[in-house]
């Protein structure tokens, strides 16, 4: 933790005035993200060793053991050119054992005859007697780190090894009895925590495992309540702010944008629509994450969101975070309310000059009640008029500050959320404890599971052929490219190969085309346009094709080295076909080598549900990784994790709900700390979640 936390002293000091440091170690502490005696203090062990002393009579072959003894004698092998081998005799009062070090010949000189020494390492018993493979050594009798003791392992790099950092934090903790307690006092009480300066040296350098465990226990209590309280101050501070604007129940526009629809909305999506036409009817403003598997029908409750806005005489704007699902939102809204007599706008990076300033203007006069846009809409030129309703398609992929410098640009503006990639409860509560939330988990009717298969490489001419079957039936098919995450520019290099090779070696009598995120926005849109016209057969893409894309026609997908793309992702793209009526495939072609690999096209070969797919996705991947926990504007977790702490989490959240509803702005004596506390460890994000 980044510690304002201070108060007697300076957790916030360079790290290289802690004693051992220095500024050449401290190049190295940075690389782990260590600038601060508070950021040391506050790098946890990632496991810890028993190296309590033993024995060597009872010390089992193959066991890693701490011995204790008096060097006896000791010799220098040179058994071979470039291996030196250090062997002392210690006894430990009843045994004599053996150390062994490998090409370290200064210990002869370090360690005479006398010199009583800890040693840590792997028990040898092969030749008759106990051999001790040196990994770490002290001098025994006095305080020792790395040995005779419960010792801390840490993540660290090849300059920083394991002995210099537990020497590090031991100075640092020299500090800690000054560390001022920020948890509320009856939060400790009820949830019988460690105060914080004794977790500190007990996290640290605990006296047994159930010390460490009891520290370990704060520590992650503490992250997760810091995050709880602060989205629980958000969501207070939500519900009491009050829009200035009204809206009524359902008008005749949104009742004619029902009966133009050519199909009935679900029980799911009538339900979601409820809830956020009732939010929108409040006097506070709406909060909500609107969230739902891929195809289940979410943009039909935005649109209607939209439509219920422009109504009430109030704008609104739907961002997404690319230029190709921007467009595609836009032309479904143009097909939607034309029959309204409404209009949206479009406000994205590549228009024209021409249009660009028309829609600027009528954005700022009013005339446009509907805009559709990407990060363009957050530029400072966009000035609305009257905007009262920001939705935000695929949530994750934005920060929490470009949500909210959208949001500024109204009053109190209401604000809805969409995400396909559905988000298990445990990381649910985590990233969006301030966001009501409502769940589309109801197929439109029609909609079939699309049919999912592994392929391994040497069948892929099989493959081919099932393609030209599907051709030759009158449907389209996208094929993926592999996964180049390194760089965009080999992954449309290889994208415009691939293409190329289909398309005069394998499909000649196809129309193949190609879709890069490298191409010029305009050249994206004309090859979309030809696909969704019908005149491309087959459309070689990158993953710009991920989320939105949506060509009923389309009924084949092919995901080449499909061992390569996350669950989610490969979930999303599968999402691209068995948007119309005819049956569906998806074909994962590779040749995965792990069993994580293994797991993930197994998974997605068992199930079409999306809820399902997330839960596994988590569990493979842990919440670190789970769809950018850093992107969504909440800190990485040091030591917490929401799903094996899930207990710890709900307990966390409650606690913060007792603090906040008691104290909304912290200003209880008791809760400065507190306020502190969460401003040092969220920093910006604190003033977007009102703690500030």
């Amino acid at each position: 933790m980044s510690n304002e936390l201070v108060m007697k002293m300076r957790l916030t000091d360079s790290v290289q005035y802690v004693k051992g440091v220095g500024p050449r170690r401290a190049v190295q502490f940075k690389k782990l993200g260590i600038e601060t005696v508070g950021d040391l203090l506050y790098h946890f062990p990632r496991r810890y060793e028993d190296r309590r002393t033993s024995l060597a009579a009872v010390a089992r072959h193959g066991d890693t053991v701490c011995l204790e003894g008096t060097v006896v004698a000791g010799q220098e092998l040179k058994p071979r050119r470039g291996l030196t081998i250090t062997k002392l005799a210690v006894c430990d009062g009843t045994t004599t054992f053996y150390t062994v070090w490998f090409n370290q010949p200064y210990i002869l000189r370090q360690l005479r005859p006398g010199a009583r020494i800890a040693v840590a390492g792997k028990v040898d018993r092969s030749f008759g007697r106990v051999e001790i493979h040196v990994t770490e050594w002290e001098p025994a009798g006095g305080q020792t780190l790395s040995t005779g003791r419960i010792v801390p392992v840490y993540a660290g790099t090849e300059k920083l090894p394991q002995k210099v950092i537990r020497g590090a934090v031991q100075a640092a903790l020299e500090v800690a009895n000054e560390v001022r307690e920020f948890l509320p006092p009856a939060v400790l009480h009820r949830q019988n925590l460690v105060e914080l300066a004794r977790a500190l040296r007990q996290v640290h350098f605990p006296a047994s495992l159930a010390e460490a465990e009891a520290a370990r226990r704060r520590f992650i209590f503490e992250e997760l309540f810091l995050l709880q309280v602060a989205l629980a101050r958000r969501r207070a501070m939500t519900h009491r702010a009050t829009k200035p604007f009204r809206y009524g129940p359902d008008g005749p526009l949104v009742a004619a944008l029902r009966e133009s629809l050519p199909f009935r909305l679900t029980a799911a999506q009538e339900r979601a629509w409820r809830q956020v036409a009732e939010d929108m009817q409040r006097p506070e403003p709406m909060q909500r994450l609107l969230q739902g598997d891929v195809g289940c029908g979410k943009t039909v409750v935005a649109v209607m969101a939209l439509v219920k806005a422009q109504e009430g005489g109030l704008q609104g704007a739907l961002m997404a975070p690319t230029e190709i699902l921007a467009e595609q939102h836009y032309l479904k809204l143009q097909d939607i309310l034309a029959p309204l007599g409404l209009k949206p706008y479009l406000l994205t990076g590549s228009l024209d000059q021409e249009t660009r300033r028309a829609n600027l203007e009528a954005i700022a006069t009013g005339v446009a009640g509907i805009v559709v846009g990407t990060h363009a809409l957050i530029q400072d030129e966009v000035k609305f008029a009257r905007l009262g309703l920001v939705i935000i398609d695929e949530q994750h992929r934005f920060g929490v500050r470009q949500r909210a410098m959208l949001q500024d640009k109204g009053v109190t503006t209401d604000l809805l959320v969409m995400t396909a990639t559905p988000i298990p409860r445990t990381l649910a509560l985590t990233l969006y404890g301030d966001l009501d939330i409502s769940i589309i988990d109801e197929m439109p009717p029609g909609r079939q599971p699309v049919q999912t298969f592994y392929v391994a490489p040497e069948g892929l001419e099989r493959l081919y052929e099932r393609i030209r079957e599907e051709v030759a039936r009158g449907y389209q098919v996208y094929v993926v490219c592999p996964l180049i995450e390194e760089s965009e520019q080999l992954q449309s290099h290889a994208a415009t190969e691939l293409a190329a090779h289909l398309a005069e070696r394998v499909f000649t009598s196809c129309r193949v085309g190609l879709l890069h995120g490298r191409m010029r926005p305009d050249a994206r849109e004309e090859v979309m346009d030809a696909f969704r016209r019908g005149q491309i057969d087959i459309l070689v893409t990158t993953t710009v094709i991920e989320v939105g894309v949506d060509v009923p026609n389309a009924t084949g997908m092919v995901i080449l080295d499909a061992e390569r793309f996350g669950l989610a992702q490969l979930h999303q793209l599968r999402g691209r076909v068995g948007r119309g009526r005819a049956r569906s495939w998806c074909a994962l072609v590779g040749a995965p080598r792990t069993a994580e690999a293994k797991a993930r096209l197994r998974a997605l070969v068992a199930t079409n549900d999306g809820f399902q797919l997330a839960e596994e996705d988590l569990r493979l991947r842990g919440p670190g990784e789970f769809f950018g926990v850093r992107q969504s504007g909440v800190p990485e977790f040091k030591i917490a994790d929401p799903v094996r702490d899930v207990q710890i989490l709900e307990a966390a959240r409650e606690e913060a709900r007792r603090v906040v509803e008691a104290d909304p702005d912290l200003r209880h004596s008791e809760n400065a700390p507190l306020r502190a506390a969460i401003e040092a460890r969220f920093g910006f994000t604190a003033t977007r979640l009102g703690i500030s």
